[in-house]
Parts: C-alpha cells; structure tokens; sequence
C-alpha cells in the first residue's frame, strides 16, 4: 500500500492519519476536507466558542511540534468514488488515486425547507456556522431555538448566558427522549425551565415568516428579508430576531452514490470499519458500525466514538487478511448546559429500568442506571463526575 487518502479533515480523519503513522504506515498520505480549515474541535462551537470563551486558536486538534508528513487539501469538496482506479474525484476537477480510502467526511447539519436566503437563520456545525451565529449573539435580541437535542440545548444555555430572550420549540412531547428516555429526558431538560428558558414540547414548526426591514439588519442583497418570526403548526407565532436550527443531522454520503460502497443511513460497514468495497474503510459520523453486541448496525455521532473508533479500521485497512476489530467501549458523551455537567455512556434503547442511585434529581446532581434484565446498559450523571467514571469503567469492562 503506497498511497491512502483519508476523505475528511476533522477529528474522525485526523485520528485515522495518526492511527496510519502510528501502526507504521510510512507511504503516501493525503488528507482532503472540503473546509478550508485545519482538522479543529466541535464540542466548544456551541459552548465555550460561541460565548467569546475561547479563540478559534485554541480549537485546533493537532499539536504545534506535530507533523503526519501528509499532503492537505483543503477547500476540497470530494464528489465522486471510482471503483475501478480506487480514485476520489473532486469538485474542481482533481482527481487522487490510492490504494487504500478512508471515508470519514461526517455528517451535515439538517435544514428546514423554505429558509434559504432568511437572514437571521443559523445551524451550527463548523467553525463558520459558529462565526456567523457569535457575531448575531452579540447583539442580542429574540432567540429561537428549533429543536431541544444536545446542540440545541446548549446553543440555548449560551445564550441565555449571554443575555438574550430564549425559546426552544421541540416538537417531541419530551426532549432528549430518544437517547436518555422520556423519564430522563424531562429531568435533563427541565434545566431549561429552572433558568427561565421557555420550552415548548409538542408542536411543530410550520415555517418561519421573515420581514424585509428589522431592527437587526436588512441582508445585503436583500433577498427573503430578515426572520421575524416562527410559525407553529398550533397555529401561534413566536417572534425571533435569530433562529437557530437544531433537528439532526444527515451523513455525508451523496458522493458515494454509484461506487459500489453500500449506503444505509451511511456507509454501512462492519464492527472493523471494513466497507463493501476492498482497500475501504468507514470511520466518524459517517460510518455505520456494526454492533456485535446487539446484532444491529448503528452510526453513533459522538466525540469518543470518532477519536477511538478509527483505529481499528486503520488496522483493518493495512491487514492483508482479517483484522480483528476488538470490542469498542460504549459510546460516551457530555454536555455543559447551564453551568450543569451532563454525561452519557452506553445504550438507553432497551432498558427496562432505570433507577438513581445517587443524589436527587431535583438538586440536578444525581446518577442514574439503566438496566435490561438486571443487567446495567448505560449511565447518566449531572454534576457526578467521579462517580460516573467509576460507573463508566465497569460499564466498559462489563461489555468486554
């Protein structure tokens, strides 16, 4: 193997580059992301970045003596895979053949129809999402959030810390009920209410209304105006100056129609990473793994799951035979919503108990297990951070 080019420069695709080099790959590495930015970290964009907190200096991934003796190209949009010469076309014409491919350009942030050229109207994904949303935060104003999953709650908490009038509208009667349960998933949002947030579950948004002249601005061409408002399906009208649109996101897998690599709410691909296509392998937000565990195949869009994970794709890829993929710990997240520390290990799908084990969840410190059979399948702590790394620990253990 003489040449791999790793699809994607974010953290998934810099810790397949390192995986490369650290496992003694010495070839040629190309490293192509179609942001113009170097690999950086998203969890602070709706946190930390967009309070002013921190500079985008400070959310770069590699270190300053670090160099993987790879070839970046940047600002690089891939549009198309070639089976047959295992080359990745790109937007502008380029084309980079290799023996090996690392597929590992993510997932996009999910829009609502009818809300292109509206000013005022935000998804948070990349560092330029999170410039052009700071920038309007500043001002302050009226802020809607549409949709009350983590990076809508967070975007939420910011925020209200900066000093602005905040609505969620989640059209799910409780938030957050799919990946924590509904009973956990209305303690966690109930943060919302205990600082005066409003949260309005249930209801739809039918569209947005925009007016050509606001208090906030005319855009400079002047198309679609500027948003005033959000339209519920229950028929009320929720003013806005700012609106940020939280409700998922999709993988980035259109330019791998036709190539032979099977798609199924992402690249489907074994517990290894391995894909249909030989010499191709799946890491990140764009990836759907193999689960040996439950006999399923899931795409997990965490932090953890895309520094760890691409490693055992990596020796997938430099193995002339069968690489064995190795156990992969749970999936782990966090998230800092309102000064409170929320954390997240295993699967909640399936438990048919869940019990706090310690502290209250009125204080909002408290942890909580859930259990299929009597046996523990996840965990989640507010404010219970050494306990739940005990608790995350045997969760892993108990798993390998």
């Amino acid at each position: 193997m003489r040449t791999v080019v790793v699809v994607g420069a974010s953290l998934a695709g810099l810790s397949a580059a390192r995986s490369l080099r650290k496992r003694g790959y010495d070839g040629r590495l190309v490293v192509i992301g179609d942001e113009p930015h170097r690999p950086y970290d998203r969890p602070p964009l709706s946190k930390e970045f967009l309070a002013g907190g921190v500079g985008e200096a400070d959310l770069a991934l590699e270190t300053d003596d670090e160099d993987l003796h790879a070839e970046w190209l940047l600002g690089a949009r891939a549009t198309g895979l070639d089976r047959a010469h295992r080359a990745v076309r790109l937007a502008d014409g380029r084309e980079v053949r290799a023996d090996g491919v690392v597929i590992a350009t993510g997932a996009a942030a999910r829009i609502l129809p009818g809300t292109e050229g509206l000013a005022g109207v935000h998804s948070l994904r990349t560092l330029d999402d999170a410039r052009a949303l700071r920038d309007e935060l500043t001002r302050g104003g009226r802020l809607v959030v549409i949709g009350g999953g983590f990076i809508g709650a967070e975007v939420a908490s910011t925020a209200y810390a900066l000093g602005l009038d905040v609505t969620v509208v989640e059209a799910a009667p409780t938030p957050l009920a799919g990946p924590l349960g509904e009973s956990m998933g209305g303690i966690v949002s109930a943060l919302h209410a205990d600082h005066g947030v409003r949260l309005l579950c249930g209801v739809g948004v039918k569209g947005l209304s925009g007016d050509e002249r606001s208090e906030m601005g005319v855009p400079p061409d002047g198309v679609g105006g500027r948003v005033d408002a959000v339209l519920l399906e229950d028929g009320r009208s929720i003013p806005a100056d700012i609106v940020v649109v939280g409700v998922g996101a999709r993988p980035c897998v259109e330019w791998l129609e036709g190539s032979g690599v099977v798609l199924d709410n992402g690249v489907k691909c074994g517990a290894d990473g391995r894909t249909s296509l030989a010499g191709v392998v799946a890491v990140g937000d764009c990836a759907s793994w193999y689960d040996p565990h439950a006999g399923i195949h899931r795409r997990v869009e965490h932090w953890t799951g895309a520094r760890e994970r691409p490693d055992a794709a990596m020796a997938t890829l430099l193995s002339s035979g069968a690489a064995e993929p190795g156990v992969p710990r749970p999936p782990y997240f966090w998230s800092d919503q309102y000064g409170v520390k929320i954390q997240f290990v295993g699967h909640s799908a399936g438990a048919d108990s869940v019990t706090v084990e310690e502290g209250a969840p009125g204080d909002r410190s408290f942890l909580a297990v859930y259990r299929r059979g009597g046996h523990p399948v996840a965990v989640l702590a507010m404010n219970q951070p050494r306990l739940f790394m005990r608790w995350r620990k045997q969760l892993s253990a108990a798993t390998s």
